[in-house]
């Protein structure tokens, strides 16, 4: 998740951040996220709707992060995956909630809302989804 140092980037982000909305296509019946104004399968015959995805989904790939960017030192290691979502897109999301002898590719995740970042000493303190284990 990119850092927005604008306070009218940050609130242009909420929908996706905060919510995890995505976008519908009426036409082909594919979700998309993040979100975007033009269908990649229908082109311009698309009829998107925005739409609030469930939340859950399957780890398709991932790693385990020791040498993080700067700001990221405290929470080493730590995991980031590639999240296939139950409504079909994919995304890169930092996994949190257990060990990386916890997570493997297929594990079943849901979306969690967790801080993300802090812009500078009086930024905005950005919050945003993050993905754990689902208990069977």
């Amino acid at each position: 998740m990119p850092h927005s140092k604008s306070l009218a980037g940050h609130w242009r982000r909420i929908p996706q951040w905060y919510r995890l909305e995505g976008v519908y296509c009426e036409t082909c019946g594919n979700y998309f996220f993040p979100t975007r104004s033009i269908c990649p399968e229908c082109r311009r015959h698309g009829k998107l709707a925005m739409r609030k995805l469930k939340g859950t989904g399957t780890v398709y790939s991932y790693t385990v992060i020791h040498a993080p960017p700067q700001g990221f030192e405290l929470h080493r290691p730590y995991i980031m995956a590639l999240v296939k979502l139950d409504e079909g897109p994919m995304l890169t999301t930092q996994v949190v909630d257990c060990n990386k002898e916890d997570i493997k590719i297929g594990s079943k995740v849901e979306m969690t809302f967790r801080r993300v970042s802090e812009a500078g000493e009086a930024g905005i303190i950005q919050y945003g989804y993050k993905f754990r284990p689902i208990e069977n």
